[in-house]
């Protein structure tokens, strides 16, 4: 890991440029897009050929019951057990999560009911790459069939046997996808959104990716609903001089695994503790060869607010929030993607087993937006009804409203109801 020192006075914006601006992949994605929506399956047949190395025919776009069995039946037992304890916690924090409809009563008569109502499709992106990563079959499929969603599809590029990852495919056993289709990258999110003769087309999409993958899920958004636009990962960890130095610098080279434009930065009042950390990190980072060359910016502030203040800022995806001092200001924090709080809380628990989510929100969009959960599969609709006289006491008060927009016949509408 590549470090950087900096003192009081560093601001979000100098950790944040720490990290490489993202590639610009607009007009790339656009092309994809637009191939996709006009020619359908045989164009994603070309791309999978072209972008993945292998060739798989329309028939076998979409992946088999049987292979899925299969899959599931071949998990090595730790591992089921971890999707398994995943799916139950993640699972039980969505229910949580769930509110019942609301109905008022107005003053003038009428009922608005706020129904709360799931989509009927979900599509479910689940990145390969660097790694296999079943845990996010977990994190973006159960809080949909938590939310009501009446079938979920999921997409995940072929390997070079053709295959996709068959733990990728177990997680989808055990978690009951509907639908899994061999194809990856900005075509996937493509056929999900305007649909191909084998992939019909979903509400909403989520799940993390690259860039391309995030670029396409911005060019469809307003076609379909999209989760949020996932950049690299990020960890922010504050802690004062009481912390233990090894376990903060394993979870900082455990952020770097995803990839060197992790933003990875420790934030501390203490010198002594900075120094350490530096230390600890030059010492075991080249002892684990799947750490990546991420920076890791540490910064010394001068009291416990001024760190929680600037990690706040920064807005990271995980923040840790390590010491009395530092913990008790955990109420503060506004703006993160998830806030772990205690020595013993490391974020790897809620990539997997925590059963928070780990599909949040990057680049400082903590601030406005939330983790994936059931609300991100569900909308809500007004019912509204007028019964007795509650039509007539309205009109008189919207009819003049309506000319006074220039649209008359919205006023003749409710006084005809008068």
């Amino acid at each position: 890991m590549r470090i950087s020192e900096l003192g009081p006075g560093a601001t979000a914006a100098e950790i944040r440029a720490l990290t490489p601006d993202p590639r610009d992949v607009e007009h790339d994605v656009r092309a994809i897009v637009d191939a996709v929506r006009i020619g359908g399956d045989r164009t994603l047949v070309e791309y999978t050929e072209r972008f993945d190395g292998v060739a798989v025919p329309v028939d076998r776009l979409c992946v088999d019951s049987g292979d899925v069995d299969a899959a599931v039946a071949s998990l090595d037992a730790d591992v089921a057990d971890g999707l398994r304890t995943a799916i139950e916690n993640v699972r039980t924090v969505a229910e949580a999560q769930l509110r019942d409809a609301t109905t008022v009563d107005l003053e003038d008569g009428q009922h608005v009911e706020i129904a709360d109502l799931a989509v009927r499709r979900a599509g479910a992106y689940v990145p390969a790459g660097r790694a296999s990563y079943p845990s996010t079959v977990v994190m973006a499929t159960v809080p949909a069939r938590v939310a009501g969603v009446d079938e979920i599809a999921l997409c995940a590029a072929p390997g070079p046997d053709g295959e996709i990852d068959p733990v990728i495919l177990g997680a989808c056993g055990l978690c009951g996808v509907d639908e899994i289709y061999r194809v990856g990258g900005a075509q996937a999110v493509a056929a999900l959104a305007y649909g191909t003769d084998v992939i019909r087309p979903v509400d909403v999409i989520a799940g993390p990716g690259n860039a391309w993958v995030q670029e396409a899920k911005r060019q469809v958004a307003g076609v379909v609903a999209i989760d949020g636009i996932a950049g690299p990962s990020e960890l922010v960890v504050v802690a004062d001089g009481g912390a233990e130095p090894e376990p903060l610098v394993l979870d900082l080279l455990a952020q770097a695994e995803h990839g060197p434009d992790s933003l990875v930065a420790m934030i501390s009042t203490d010198r002594d503790l900075l120094s350490a950390i530096g230390v600890a990190v030059a010492r075991m980072a080249p002892e684990r060869p799947s750490v990546c060359d991420a920076p890791l910016a540490l910064v010394r502030v001068a009291d416990a607010a001024a760190a929680v203040r600037l990690a706040d800022a920064i807005a990271p995806e995980h923040l840790q929030l390590v010491g009395s001092d530092v913990e008790a200001l955990a109420p503060t924090v506004r703006a993160a993607g998830c806030l772990f709080v205690g020595a013993q809380a490391a974020t790897a628990f809620g990539d997997y087993v925590a059963g928070s989510n780990h599909i949040l929100p990057t680049g400082g969009a903590g601030r406005f937006q939330s983790s994936v959960s059931p609300a991100t599969f569900r909308r809500r609709m007004a019912r509204v009804s007028f019964p007795g006289e509650a039509a007539a006491r309205l009109a008189a008060k919207g009819a003049p409203l309506a000319r006074a927009e220039g649209f008359p016949v919205h006023a003749e509408s409710m006084e005809r109801r008068a």
